[in-house]
């Protein structure tokens, strides 16, 4: 992480933080651009809830191919505003379940303590059914190449070649036709 680009968004968060008592913000992007690495880096600076999307992609019961043909459908959005956004946006307590893409079930609850920062951090976080709730929206790009890398060095290649014919594309379509970029305050 550019230690310049970390300085803007601390900053950016210090300061809406002395505007509201509750800030919600979204770090979308690229497979592989960074989006974990930049919300561990805010942790160590904030007091915050993370909520990861990757948490939030469809269950096997809800995999049609009509879902699956729709932009951003292979997250479960609908899932997400009910159990954290609606919440987030009441405040309080609260708690909601993850779902586990390798065992395809949901495998725990996580209990949410009300906290000033909230990260949404992953692809499909600015889905049209929740950007409205955040005060924030960053985006990280990466050159595919190095993507790509990436990717592999974490993923290993049976999962890269999923990212590189199934992913990657569903993303960019995401990306393109919804015109998430466009609709960020912050472009890495």
């Amino acid at each position: 992480m550019n230690k310049w680009n970390l300085n803007i968004i601390l900053e950016k968060i210090e300061m809406l933080l002395r505007e509201k008592n509750r800030i919600i913000i979204a770090i979308d992007g690229n497979s592989g651009a960074g989006k974990s690495t930049l919300t561990k880096h805010i942790e160590e600076h904030f007091d915050c809830n993370v909520f990861h999307m990757d948490d939030f992609f469809l269950p096997l019961d809800l995999k049609t191919e009509e879902r699956l043909n729709e932009v951003g459908g292979n997250a479960d959005y609908t899932r997400f505003r009910h159990e954290v956004a609606d919440r987030l946006i009441k405040g309080g307590d609260f708690e909601y379940r993850v779902y586990n893409c390798h065992t395809l079930s949901y495998d725990r609850t996580v209990c949410v303590k009300e906290k000033s920062l909230n990260i949404v951090e992953g692809v499909y976080s600015m889905h049209p059914t929740l950007i409205d709730i955040y005060d924030y929206k960053i985006f990280l790009s990466i050159d595919h190449k190095e993507q790509i890398e990436r990717i592999m060095e974490r993923s290993g290649a049976a999962l890269t070649q999923k990212f590189k014919e199934i992913w990657i594309p569903m993303e960019n379509r995401y990306f393109s036709e919804m015109k998430i970029k466009e609709k960020c305050d912050l472009m890495i």
